[in-house]
């Protein structure tokens, strides 16, 4: 429920700047790594290639991404944050900040700590039936 909560507040919050939730995850991870070639940024995110494709589509339509042929490989595009991505960067954090505030309101620190690292060995838990999941066979949502 809280994933799909959150898909609709980014929703909400992100029409006015003509991005959806899918297109943010996509934001969060280039702000973290610029200048990843599409490919990474796609296994990065556990995102199919095609998924992925789209999303860098729509945010260069919109002039937050750039898409160049990688010189080392021009099978290959490199994905940088452009000059209106970066313009845009304070407006996500800010919408990131407000919905774990949010999502925090009436916790202590330690709560707050505690919800954390128990979220993270879940989430390392998902990924690593995913990750065996995929070595035993080929398909599935997250190839």
């Amino acid at each position: 429920m809280l994933y799909r909560y959150g898909q609709c507040y980014l929703e909400k919050e992100l029409k006015p700047y003509d991005m959806g939730s899918g297109q943010f995850i996509f934001m969060a991870a280039l702000f973290h790594e610029d200048g990843i070639s599409q490919e990474n940024l796609a296994n990065k995110l556990n995102i199919d290639k095609g998924t992925t494709a789209r999303a860098i589509k729509k945010l260069e339509s919109i002039g937050y991404v750039t898409r160049e042929v990688n010189p080392k490989d021009k099978r290959s595009n490199i994905i940088r944050v452009s000059k209106e991505g970066q313009e845009i960067r304070p407006v996500l954090q800010r919408i990131s900040q407000q919905w774990s505030d949010e999502l925090f309101a009436g916790m202590d620190s330690e709560e707050q700590e505690l919800i954390i690292r128990l979220l993270q060995k879940m989430s390392y838990n998902a990924y690593s039936l995913i990750k065996n999941d995929k070595e035993k066979a080929s398909g599935g949502c997250c190839q």
